[in-house]
């Protein structure tokens, strides 16, 4: 099955661990492995470690695009992944985000921690401020992100986040139903000040 055209390349963000079950990294390259069979690219930190890794050498093994994009800083050999389509080295973490937002198409955030957590929250914030109106996803494998989206629902509940801007993040544990969900994807922007 092919991708959506519209959807050419999905940025990941994910951890630089592999966490302590090793159902996140099979999961992970799952993920990796189906972006690829799907001729979607893949955009992500350029990181070998971690989930970051499984998930770039499973697109590349199954014969997907990778666009790694990383800071001089992280650019040491046991960190950078020298074996990507295109690794991107760039001056910092700022123009590390900007940059691998350009080059995608949607977001997938797989686990990982506060460093996965930040970026996704600004993706997100930026879809609620009209600076995208790309799809941003989670895949919760696991029930890693059940209570993130407890919470999520807790601030709408409390009059702290609108539902238009709630409906921009979709949590599901199927990967497949979240590629789906962005070849569907309404591209119109929200307003973040309508509660």
């Amino acid at each position: 099955m092919g991708g959506h055209p519209l959807v050419k390349r999905i940025c990941v963000f994910c951890g630089s661990s592999s966490g302590k079950a090793a159902h996140y990294a099979e999961e992970a390259a799952a993920v990796g492995r189906l972006l690829a069979e799907r001729g979607i690219g893949v955009v992500y930190g350029g990181g070998q470690v971690g989930l970051m890794g499984v998930v770039a050498d499973a697109a590349l093994a199954a014969g997907g695009e990778v666009l790694g994009v990383i800071p001089k800083h992280l650019m040491r050999a046991e960190i950078a992944h020298h074996g990507l389509t295109e690794l991107h080295v760039v001056e910092d973490m700022h123009e590390r985000k900007a940059t691998m937002a350009s080059l995608s198409d949607g977001f997938l955030a797989l686990p990982g921690g506060a460093g996965t957590l930040e970026e996704l929250f600004e993706v997100w914030t930026w879809a609620q401020l009209g600076l995208h109106a790309k799809p941003v996803g989670l895949v919760d494998i696991g029930g890693y992100f059940t209570k993130l989206g407890e919470f999520i629902d807790h601030m709408v509940e409390e009059g702290f986040l609108n539902v238009p801007s709630r409906e921009l993040v979709t949590i599901d544990s199927d990967p497949v139903a979240l590629l789906d969900a962005f070849a569907r994807h309404d591209a119109e922007p929200v307003d973040k000040w309508a509660l």
